[in-house]
């Protein structure tokens, strides 16, 4: 026998899911506790009182048993006798109440309580077995563990708190025409101090302060929005917990109507009196008995209130289908909360994910209201900057300052979740770099940073304020912009009316032979220098249009063929170019046309001849010319028309010999030809008196020309990794020389002479043992040099 007790489990409708129980699956699982109590009762009913109660009946007319004074043997009197006598013993009733029972009960009467049992245990099993499925019911318990972490986390709240004082507002402009801002305060903590905050609130009267989240809080927030973000992608996939509870609707429907059906006939057949008629004469000594079904009065209205609770189960389970498909729950929108919020971001969901937030909100919209807030980027950036500021204090980025070559104060910060609010207070700033942050925003309080002249963006994108971007445009001079993808750097670059130096590096995606990212450079009117480093087939047209006055143009061409350079002759104020790894084989004739060209820098193309250096002697005002990195075998004689030239470059070739037609050029300072395949230099090399710098290091030199040592304006030579074996003791004669490497010769000693150069500490540089060579007393100089510049 069960007791209630047992069945206590029943009662408890899963607690942990009860958000997830429409009002229709509570009052059907309320009404199959009541099914439940109703075939406890018949079956305890059943069990305790005597099932079936029988008379033997010694005569029966149409059905029914005469009583002894109206048979045949009765008197004439018709007096009734005082008793019945049966001659039956208890074990004999007892045998004949147990085969009527079972041979002549109706089997409705017989079973009801087990009948209303199974079919109560089935409606239950169809409410509940999507919370027991494995693969619905992982997801549910996941749901349930976020939406609870939502619903109680501290920043809910604040989101939602936002939220209401925006609709205020807007409910105040409306009214009132006032517009009220709501602004952070700075927050700032010390090492070993309580972080405290605060928030500046609208003018409201009834306004309460609200303090900033703690460290804690906010990790436990940023895990929140993690576990929403996997969730969503996974649940959203597939919709099972759709279908299952749809099919689950459909059971309880058919159930439903297959109960309906066959009950209210088989209530009519629950008879109190029955005739029972059976072969047991043998052992009683009667054929036909006289019964009682005493429980069928109460099983009748027990039956009878079960069927009202079955048609009321129906009703709902048809009410919940018709709500399954009236629209589509596999969609859910949240624009409600966009209108009451300022997450205006918000996505609509799909598929199961929906589906749990439709039947939430049967039970109580809030809950899909605070989920909202973790769906939300704008909510996730706003606590990813809450706990950024907490993090990065003015105290700590002060710490990070340091100074360029330039002597500007620079900082630089990498791989951050966003931009510290306490970066706009350091005004000393003037160098920014910013790489692989994830969303950069320059707010207002960037007005703040008056000295900031320079800013590197590395793969960071950026949102800015438009007083942020008036103080941008007024202040910026440099900027570095490097994106993969160039699509994705900002637009509002384009916009900084002040800016003289551009970098831009990444792919630049072409449609139509159009450049699609460069539209709005021509805005720049104030742009002098412009660097390129991108694979382009060719000069945008924008940049050699005339919208643009450079001064200077780079283009780093990382190896992809670069040709079309005729619009390049428009671009007559350049005075700087640069045409780095460009695959370029010959000079393009269109730098010809360029008459105020100064420097020209063709590094990292494949160059085999110069030829067309004879033009360069229209280039009156060239004095720098970059040939290195290429692959230049010989240099033309007409190299001697360069009069102006002060600075060339033709390190990394293949040059074997120097034309005495070089040294024609007698205004050069800087002479470099590391790296290639010199043999021999010409004595000629001492009418370059102007001449400070020469590298021939790297070649294969047995000597070098006496005329070397009459460039007395000499003062860097390198003629390391040759072969020199003597250095001439005119070395001497050179008193500017400051700086001289001959490591990588074999040099067996050194010149007394050299101690008349006036080399700087550590200037001197050669090997150990060839350095031990010098006498004594010049070893001792430069030791006592040494010693004194320290």
């Amino acid at each position: 026998m069960f007791t209630v007790s047992e069945f206590k489990w029943l009662t408890d409708p899963q607690t942990a899911y009860r958000i997830l129980k429409p009002w229709w699956d509570v009052f059907s699982h309320y009404i199959c506790m009541v099914m439940l109590l109703i075939s406890l009762l018949g079956g305890t009913l059943q069990i305790a009182q005597n099932k079936m109660l029988c008379l033997p009946c010694k005569m029966f007319v149409n059905n029914h048993c005469l009583p002894p004074w109206e048979s045949a043997s009765t008197p004439a009197n018709n007096t009734p006798l005082s008793g019945i006598k049966n001659l039956l013993d208890r074990q004999q009733y007892s045998y004949i109440d147990a085969v009527c029972y079972e041979k002549q009960l109706h089997w409705f009467s017989k079973y009801f309580p087990y009948l209303v049992l199974w079919q109560t245990l089935l409606f239950l099993i169809c409410s509940n077995f999507w919370f027991k499925y494995p693969s619905t019911s992982s997801r549910l318990e996941h749901f349930i563990t976020i939406l609870h972490k939502c619903f109680d986390s501290p920043w809910t709240t604040r989101a939602l708190s936002e939220a209401v004082e925006i609709s205020g507002e807007k409910q105040s402009y409306h009214k009132a025409k006032i517009v009220s801002k709501l602004s952070f305060t700075t927050i700032s903590f010390e090492a070993g101090t309580k972080l405290s905050g605060s928030r500046v609130e609208p003018n409201f009267t009834d306004a309460t302060e609200r303090t900033i989240l703690d460290r804690k809080e906010g990790e436990q927030a940023k895990a929140i929005f993690e576990k929403v973000k996997k969730f969503k992608a996974h649940v959203e996939e597939k919709d099972i917990i759709y279908k299952l509870y749809m099919r689950q609707i459909i059971i309880k429907v058919i159930l439903f109507v297959l109960i309906i059906s066959y009950i209210p006939y088989y209530i009519i057949e629950m008879d109190f009196d029955i005739i029972c008629t059976v072969d047991i004469q043998i052992f009683t000594g009667y054929q036909e008995y006289q019964c009682v079904h005493s429980l069928s009065t109460i099983f009748k209205l027990l039956a009878s209130f079960y069927t009202m609770l079955v048609v009321i189960h129906g009703f709902l389970s048809v009410y919940s289908l018709y709500w399954m498909l009236r629209r589509s729950l596999k969609k859910y929108s949240f624009e409600t909360v966009r209108e009451e919020s300022s997450y205006r971001d918000i996505p609509d969901i799909i598929n199961d994910f929906a589906f749990i937030l439709h039947l939430s909100d049967q039970y109580d919209p809030l809950y899909s209201k605070r989920f909202s807030v973790f769906l939300s980027e704008v909510s996730e950036n706003k606590l990813r900057q809450i706990n950024l500021n907490l993090e990065w204090t003015a105290e700590r980025l002060r710490y990070k300052l340091q100074k360029t070559p330039q002597d500007k104060t620079e900082l630089s910060l990498f791989m951050l979740s966003g931009l510290p609010d306490a970066v706009f207070e350091l005004k000393e700033l003037e160098v920014l770099k910013l790489e692989l942050i994830t969303e950069a925003k320059f707010q207002t309080a960037m007005s703040q940073l008056t000295n900031l002249k320079e800013l590197h963006l590395y793969h960071t994108p950026t949102t800015v304020d438009q007083q942020a971007l008036n103080c941008l445009s007024e202040n910026l001079q440099v900027l570095h912009i490097k994106f993969t993808d160039m699509d994705k750097a900002p637009r509002w670059i384009f916009n900084l009316k002040n800016l003289t130096e551009l970098h831009l590096t990444g792919n630049l995606k072409m449609e139509k032979n159009h450049f699609v990212f460069l539209n709005g450079l021509e805005n720049l009117k104030n742009l002098k220098m412009l660097y390129m480093k991108n694979s382009l087939p060719h000069i945008p047209a924008v940049v050699t249009g005339s919208g643009l006055l450079l001064n200077k143009l780079s283009i780093d061409n990382e190896g992809t063929k670069l040709t079309v350079f005729n619009t390049l002759k428009n671009m007559i104020n350049l005075t700087n170019l640069e045409l780095l790894n460009c695959d370029l084989e010959r000079i393009p004739h269109s730098i010809f046309s360029l008459y105020n060209l100064r420097e020209i820098d063709l590094r990292g193309n494949r160059l085999k001849t110069i030829e067309e250096i004879i033009s360069f002697q229209h280039l009156k005002w060239l004095s720098c010319l970059k040939l290195w990195y290429n692959a230049i075998a010989y240099i033309p004689v007409q190299i001697g028309t360069l009069s102006n030239l002060e600075q060339l470059y033709l390190n990394n070739n293949r040059i074997e010999t120097v034309p005495p037609q070089l040294f024609l050029c007698r205004k050069l300072r800087y002479l470099d030809f590391s790296s290639n395949h010199l043999t021999t230099f010409g004595n000629e090399i001492s009418e370059l008196k102007h001449l400070q710098y020469l590298n021939v290091s790297n070649n294969n030199l047995e000597a070098l020309p006496n005329g070397l040592f009459q460039c007395h304006n000499l003062r860097t030579l390198l003629v390391g990794k040759n072969s020199l074996t003597i250095l001439s003791p005119l070395i001497g004669d050179m008193e500017n020389l400051i700086h001289l490497e001959l490591t990588g010769n074999q040099f067996e000693f050194l010149p007394e002479e050299l101690g008349r150069c006036n080399f700087k500490p550590g200037e001197l540089i050669v090997e150990e043992s060839v350095f031990n060579s010098l006498p004594a007393s010049v070893r001792e100089r430069f030791f006592k040099s040494d010693a004194e510049q320290a």
